[in-house]
C-alpha cells in the first residue's frame, strides 16, 4: 500500500488495535516488522512507542478496527471479521472500497451492505490469489530448474492479478452486473471451470 502512494492508518492483531492518523510510513513499518516478525510483540509497543498513536485493547464493547474512518479497508485475517455492524460503520465512515486479504474474512451480511451502499467490494477468491499465484510461479520455477530474480516473479504476478481484475469486471459487465465484482469472480471461476470441463469431454 505504502508503494503505491496509499497511507495505513490501522492494524489490528488479537490483542487490540491501533489508530496511527499520521499514517504508518517506511520506518514504523520497520519497526512493526521488528516488533511483530522478530519480537512477536503487542501492537500496544508500537501505540508506546510513537507519540499520537491510539491504541484499543480488544474487548466485548469496545470499538472495533473497522470503526476509524478510512477510505479502503483490508480485513487480511480470520474467517468472518468484518460484521454488518463492522460494514456499517465503514460506510458512516466513508469508505470506498474493501478488498479481502484473507479467506472469507467478511461475512455475507456485511458483503450485501457494502455492495447496497456502492463501496466496491473485492472477493478474497479475486483479491487474495497473490499466494496461491505465486505458489504457481515457484512450480514454473521448479519445473524449469531455475530460480527467478525478485523482480520477474512481481512482473508475473502483476500480470496475473491484472487479468484477474480484468476477468472478473469484464464477466460482471457481460453480464448485466457492472461493478459487482462478487458476481463477476463468482461466474468467472464457473465459466472456466466449466469450459476445462467441456474441453476434456467431462460434460
Amino acid at each position: 500500500m505504502i508503494e503505491l502512494g496509499g497511507r495505513p492508518v490501522t492494524l489490528s492483531d488479537s490483542s487490540g488495535w491501533v489508530h496511527d492518523s499520521a499514517g504508518i510510513d517506511r520506518a514504523k513499518l520497520e519497526f512493526l516488522r521488528e516488533l511483530k516478525g522478530a519480537r512477536r510483540g503487542r501492537l500496544s509497543e508500537y501505540a508506546k512507542a510513537h507519540a499520537g498513536v491510539e491504541y484499543t485493547p480488544a474487548r466485548d464493547g469496545a470499538p472495533r478496527v473497522w470503526s476509524a474512518p478510512v477510505e479502503v479497508a483490508l480485513p487480511c485475517a480470520t474467517q468472518n471479521e468484518l460484521t454488518e455492524a463492522d460494514a456499517a460503520a465503514l460506510v458512516a465512515g466513508g469508505a470506498v472500497a474493501v478488498a479481502e486479504g484473507a479467506n472469507m474474512p467478511t461475512t455475507p451480511g456485511a458483503v450485501r451492505l457494502l455492495q447496497q451502499a456502492g463501496v466496491l467490494f473485492a472477493p478474497g477468491k479475486a483479491s487474495n490469489a497473490g499466494g496461491v499465484a505465486t505458489s504457481g510461479l515457484e512450480m514454473t520455477q521448479n519445473a524449469q530448474r531455475m530460480a527467478w530474480q525478485r523482480e520477474q516473479v512481481d512482473r508475473a504476478l502483476e500480470a496475473i492479478v491484472v487479468r484477474i481484475h480484468r476477468s472478473c469486471a469484464e464477466t460482471a459487465a457481460r453480464f448485466g452486473r457492472p461493478d459487482d465484482y462478487v458476481f463477476g469472480a463468482n461466474v468467472a471461476g464457473f465459466l472456466k471451470v466449466a469450459d476445462a470441463m467441456r474441453a476434456q469431454g467431462v460434460v
